[in-house]
């Protein structure tokens, strides 16, 4: 832990001043800062390595699935189910393209998250809140006060469960936000289908489990940091989701640990990064892996990606374990029923500290 960290100083009272200012990470960029302040400074443990700055060798990277042709194709199809298959389980990551979305959509989208975050700060200020119950907030940091270390990021996010009025979302965001959570819920619903078929189960059985009932949007900005060796845009994380699905602008900075090695995840213009979260990785029974990632601090930027969320009803209250369709003798459940919501509460108590897997382990 860094002195400045460890000794001399009231983390708990510059926390809550930060919090205050309701300005986030882009109002310190823009009060001029050339040293960033204690909260965002990160263990050296945590930090990355020269070598995890990429340099990744040719031969290590994201797989990239093309999803053209697949309705119409029998051959192509299946094929496409293979890959899917082998990289939720080697990698928990791919990269789609081919999925029909235009690409004026996705980009529509980033220049839209870039309005709201560098529009005055008193205009973000007006839906700054750390409440979960509200469908439409903007906020640096929801691990601020249980986190040892901030992420150099402000996040916009959006909970679309059926009861948030599309006029809360605000103006700047509002008709992109929109047109973009359609085109993406529809690939959302392709890729749970083509899930199914890799598990071996019918096409409709992980929508049956109302995998992708609820839907969460976060539009993050990460703005140029003056110090990018000495903190993270996002901290190493698994996703507590069924599924995660990111458009990133062309920056880079997204990392996956991959056999002990973090690898980028390099921008490809209009393709879309799918994660496996850790509730698909629980109902799998380990099938498909939930794996770590992280963003690294930049001295250039913003970056800038929006991330949909799928996930059940928090409030549901049926019980979610390993499907039993494919536990046998040989492949026991690694892991005891839960209420969803559970799950959630959880793992936001510890913030983006890992995977939370183990904690429901038989």
């Amino acid at each position: 832990m860094p002195e400045a960290v460890a000794f001399g100083y009231d983390r708990k009272q510059e926390v809550k001043q930060f919090d205050d200012t309701k300005a986030g990470v882009k109002g310190l960029v823009d009060s001029g800062i050339t040293k960033i302040p204690r909260i965002f400074l990160h263990s050296h443990e945590d930090l990355p390595k020269s070598s995890d700055h990429g340099d990744n060798p040719s031969s290590i990277k994201i797989p990239i699935i093309d999803l053209k042709d697949i309705v119409h194709d029998g051959l192509r199809r299946e094929a496409v189910v293979a890959e899917i298959r082998e990289a939720s389980a080697s990698w928990g990551f791919f990269q789609l393209v081919g999925h029909g979305i235009p690409t004026a959509v996705l980009d529509e989208m980033i220049e839209a998250t870039r309005s709201f975050h560098e529009q005055g700060a008193e205009e973000k200020a007006k839906i700054y809140t750390r409440d979960p119950q509200k469908k439409v907030r903007y906020s640096s940091n929801f691990d601020l006060y249980q986190s040892k270390a901030a992420n150099w990021r402000d996040t916009v996010g959006f909970i679309f469960d059926g009861s948030l009025d599309p006029d809360d979302i605000p103006m700047v965001l509002r008709e992109a936000t929109m047109e973009y959570k359609k085109h993406i819920l529809g690939v959302g619903e392709t890729v749970c289908i083509l899930l199914s078929e890799a598990l071996g189960l019918r096409p409709d059985y992980l929508r049956g489990m109302n995998c992708g009932k609820n839907h969460t949007l976060i539009a993050h900005y990460y703005p140029p940091c003056p110090e990018p060796k000495l903190t993270l845009g996002t901290a190493r994380h698994t996703d507590p989701t069924f599924l995660t699905i990111l458009s990133q602008d062309g920056l880079g900075g997204l990392q996956v640990l991959h056999h002990g090695r973090w690898v980028d995840v390099s921008p490809l213009h209009g393709a879309l990064v799918v994660n496996i979260g850790d509730l698909l990785q629980l109902v799998s029974n380990d099938k498909f892996k939930s794996v770590e990632h992280r963003v690294l601090a930049l001295p250039n930027g913003p970056r800038i990606s929006v991330a949909m969320f799928l996930n059940p009803s928090s409030d549901e209250q049926k019980l979610y374990g390993p499907i039993k369709e494919l536990l046998s003798d040989e492949n026991p459940p690694l892991y005891r029923e839960f209420l969803v919501k559970d799950y959630i509460v959880y793992y936001f108590s510890n913030g983006l500290t890992g995977s939370a897997l183990s904690h429901f382990k038989v």
